[in-house]
């Protein structure tokens, strides 16, 4: 089991890493804003592009963040159904005992104030 965890882990690291430098290397739909508001053209489709046309990078980034999203619902299920939750500390066995904390010396006396000097 532990080893499915860890193959779970790797595959949802490398698809949060894909969706960063995927998302980065698309070129912003509302980048030749500037553009289209000068060409006349008064439809709001040029503004901020069609619905329907995907290219490589954006099916790319749809595929790698659906293996992110599954890979955080893995982990969600194997997390709530495992016997095991956090850290379990009750079995430990202690290889060496705790100091013990240093006694105050036997002698009661208080340190007197010095003097004020007088002038």
């Amino acid at each position: 089991m532990e080893a499915f965890k860890t193959l779970i882990w790797i595959i949802n690291i490398i698809s949060a890493l894909a969706v960063i430098v995927l998302v980065l290397l698309q070129h912003g739909k509302g980048a030749d804003a500037g553009a289209t508001f000068g060409s006349g053209s008064g439809s709001a489709q040029g503004v901020f592009g069609s619905a329907g046309n995907a290219n490589f990078l954006s099916r790319s980034t749809a595929i790698a963040a659906t293996f992110f999203f599954a890979t955080c619902m893995a982990m969600v299920y194997i997390h709530t159904h495992s016997n095991k939750h956090g850290l379990d500390f009750s079995d430990v066995k202690q290889t060496q005992q705790a100091p013990k904390p240093a006694t105050p010396a036997q002698n009661n006396t208080t340190p007197v104030a010095p003097n004020p000097q007088q002038q």
